[in-house]
């Protein structure tokens, strides 16, 4: 089975760049994408009846901002948006769906730039997810989508000048840690532990060019699904956003 996440930085952007012709192509059995931007009437017609896929997404009460969205060969046991708490609920973050064999988690983690108070509803956003994810103890959990952290110095080009950065700062980062304490595992890192690879580029200084990223688009698993993983990647080649798609291959 395979997963793709990709932070497309608004559906209906991405779409004339022909986000279909890529989607057909990668043929992945679920597409999750985060900071869509748009309500479901505002999609695309022929992108919410593509053959042979599922349609779910939430949208933020905001207009024109956060969203997420899932398209599954797979049809799930049930599809929830949010994680029972209306304060993160309200800005169309996250959609989980329920499947047979495991539980899977689309999320648009909060950026904490804007201001001090963005930055505590990040580290709060964080700490509330982590804490409901105890009622998936016993499920095997799959956590997709763009943190808006990166975990490590090798996780980011320049990490000695973005230490006070929002995305880098030790607070952020000490989200991660507890993630993975909590018996949850970076996939990425479970196979390639090489610099240099990123998944977001800053567009104001054409970093893409130059390679100076940051990698903050994950999938972690549950401890329980790590000898279920076959591979997970970056499609750093694949264009259309500031952010780029990563995936993993199951075998379920």
């Amino acid at each position: 089975m395979n997963i793709v996440s990709w932070n497309v930085n608004g559906i209906r952007a991405v779409y004339k760049k022909d986000f279909l012709g890529w989607f057909k192509s990668e043929n992945a059995d679920i597409v999750c994408l985060q900071e869509t931007k748009a309500e479901e009437s505002q999609f695309p017609k022929e992108l919410k009846e593509i053959a042979g896929y599922n349609f779910y997404c939430s949208s933020a009460e905001r207009k024109g901002y956060s969203g997420v969205c899932v398209w599954s060969k797979l049809v799930p046991e049930s599809v929830t948006a949010g994680i029972e708490n209306e304060k993160f609920d309200n800005e169309g973050r996250i959609l989980r769906l329920d499947f047979k064999d495991f539980v899977l988690f689309n999320i648009y983690f909060p950026n904490g730039g804007a201001s001090d108070e963005r930055l505590q509803y990040k580290l709060d956003f964080y700490d509330y997810f982590i804490e409901y994810l105890k009622k998936f103890k016993n499920k095997k959990v799959v956590i997709c989508g763009d943190y808006n952290t990166a975990h490590f110095p090798i996780d980011l080009a320049r990490p000695k000048e973005n230490e006070k950065n929002t995305g880098f700062m030790p607070i952020e980062r000490e989200k991660l840690d507890t993630l993975v304490k909590s018996g949850f595992a970076d996939t990425f890192r479970h196979f390639n532990k090489e610099p240099d690879n990123y998944t977001w580029w800053d567009y104001k200084t054409a970093a893409r060019s130059r390679n100076v990223g940051w990698r903050i688009d994950y999938f972690f698993v549950s401890e329980n699904l790590v000898k279920n993983l076959k591979s997970a990647g970056i499609l750093k080649d694949v264009q259309g956003s500031d952010h780029c798609p990563v995936k993993i291959e199951l075998s379920l």
